[in-house]
């Protein structure tokens, strides 16, 4: 298991490597001047030069990306172009937000996605079956800008329920966190019920159920166990495209969080705070699928066998 690990971590070196190489080139390819977006139109071309030599812009393309990497692997992620405060300092102030809106967004994709799965499978071609499946499919569907809007404009413009924009307590992530959770709500109802419909036509089922158990314990222990593999890998990929899908629902519901923060650094060409903010969302992504690779090692034991085998 822990060579696996090893090999895991050495894949995620590679991985942040040639994406923060990809980033720095696209931030480098794409128009504008960090210099002149910073001193403003009025500023003379003597101004922006001079800038632009402070900044390190002038040096060539590779000797700019290999001393910001030199720096990123000591610990240094730079400093902002805008405000001349550390990327890491940054980052850190707003991950808290960033973290919890997709930690309580997936919470409720899972509380509710897995058991309508479940129950969807259990009583297939049903009436509930029918709804939750068409539900899933409309969830699925709506973009998560337009369903935030609409549930600004109706559980906070209209109803006054929750506060239209910005998170001060606990009641500010309710809105950000149900937008955020619907497509992977939608996404757990459908791969759950699937998994459970597959499951469910085993012999060993069959067998459990001729034996005379009960069938809360042939769905809950038998079947859902089994068909765990599948659904967690849903919540793990998912729990990693949350972190930076964000992105939109904080610029919806205007939280100051990680994607708000790349946003208006990917405006203003402040290639620190991109580089710093993807490159660290790329770890945290990578280190979510590491977890829920080694939490299979407890949900099947033939996969714990492979990781040491490996």
């Amino acid at each position: 298991m822990l060579k696996y690990i090893l090999q895991r971590l050495g894949m995620m070196i590679v991985v942040v490597l040639g994406i923060s190489f990809i980033v720095f080139t696209i931030m480098n390819l794409t128009p504008g001047n960090a210099a002149q977006l910073i001193l403003g139109q009025s500023a003379s071309p003597e101004q922006v030069a001079k800038l632009e030599a402070e900044l390190g812009l002038t040096d060539p393309f590779f000797v700019r990306y290999f001393d910001y990497m030199v720096n990123a692997v000591q610990g240094d992620l730079g400093t902002s172009y805008q405000t001349g405060l550390s990327v890491w300092g940054e980052i850190m102030a707003r991950f808290p937000l960033t973290l919890t809106l997709a930690a309580v967004a997936m919470f409720f994709a899972a509380l509710i996605g897995v058991p309508v799965g479940v129950i969807s499978a259990v009583r297939q071609y049903s009436f509930v079956d029918g709804v939750s499946t068409v539900a899933a499919l409309i969830f699925a569907s709506i973009p998560s800008f337009v369903l935030g809007l609409i549930l600004m404009l109706v559980f906070a413009l209209n109803l006054g329920w929750f506060p239209a924009t910005g998170i001060q307590d606990i009641s500010g992530y309710v809105l950000p966190a149900v937008t955020l959770s619907t497509a992977t709500m939608a996404t757990l109802v459908r791969m759950t019920r699937s998994t459970m419909l597959e499951v469910l036509k085993q012999d060993y089922i069959r067998t459990a159920r001729a034996k005379g158990a009960e069938e809360k314990s042939v769905v809950l222990k038998h079947s859902l166990r089994n068909a765990l593999l599948p659904i967690v890998t849903v919540i793990g990929v998912d729990f990693g495209y949350l972190l930076g899908g964000t992105v939109v629902i904080e610029s919806v519901f205007a939280a100051s969080g990680l994607g708000t923060l790349l946003i208006t650094a990917i405006r203003m060409k402040d290639t620190p705070v991109v580089m710093g903010a993807i490159m660290f969302i790329t770890i945290a992504y990578s280190l979510v699928n590491l977890v829920v690779d080694v939490i299979y090692a407890y949900i099947d034991p033939r996969i714990k066998s492979q990781y040491e085998r490996a």
